[in-house]
């Protein structure tokens, strides 16, 4: 790659982050659904024919948020994985909830379904790949073939952490990362009788 090339590459990339940040501070301060791209040029300080030139709409911003967001993601399992690959770990769920609490902004915009409903559909479909990729490595690595398909794991673990992200990052749960990722490792892990039965008290020492 040439000195020039690589220098285009890098005002492309500062450009396109610029415009997804202005997108996402915008979001926050007047929602989705009544912002330009007037608004977007504005704030980020670039050009309609700048704009335009990455994106058609302001749904393709979002779209490409998604994009950027999730394969930050996934550097961050793979990391996390890589601290201890053997047995269910939790690792990786841990780090989607520390990742998605260190960007709480962003996911609230995805999550809440701003715009024509593509975003979230992205996020659904890459969420579910990389549960894929991740189950299918682990059944590989076992030597047990499935009971279930992979594929369909992988789709209602999605649906399932998403829908538990809605409720932690859209309210006000008092939850840190670290505990609402360690209650829905015990859910996958015993299930939801175990997870709907009260606990029992526990008894004094002295009894």
């Amino acid at each position: 790659m040439s000195p020039q090339s690589a220098g285009g590459d890098r005002r492309v990339r500062r450009t396109r982050r610029a415009i997804r940040e202005a997108l996402v501070e915008l979001c926050a301060e007047q929602g989705f659904g009544s912002l330009t791209v007037e608004d977007i040029l504005d704030r980020a300080d670039v050009a309609r024919a700048t704009f335009y030139a990455h994106y058609k709409a302001k749904e393709d911003v979002l779209v490409d948020i998604v994009r950027s967001l999730t394969e930050d993601r996934a550097a961050w399992m793979a990391e996390y994985e890589a601290q201890c690959p053997d047995g269910f770990t939790g690792y990786p769920l841990r780090s989607i909830f520390t990742h998605a609490e260190k960007n709480a902004a962003v996911y609230r915009v995805i999550l809440q379904g701003a715009g024509d409903g593509r975003p979230l559909r992205e996020f659904y479909e890459r969420t579910s790949e990389e549960a894929q990729a991740l189950f299918q490595a682990r059944a590989e690595q076992s030597g047990h073939a499935p009971r279930i398909p992979v594929e369909l794991v992988a789709r209602a673990w999605a649906g399932e952490l998403i829908g538990t992200l809605v409720w932690w990052l859209q309210g006000d749960t008092g939850y840190t990362a670290d505990q609402v990722a360690a209650m829905l490792s015990d859910l996958s892990i015993h299930g939801r009788r175990w997870a709907a039965q009260k606990t029992e008290p526990r008894r004094s020492q002295t009894s």
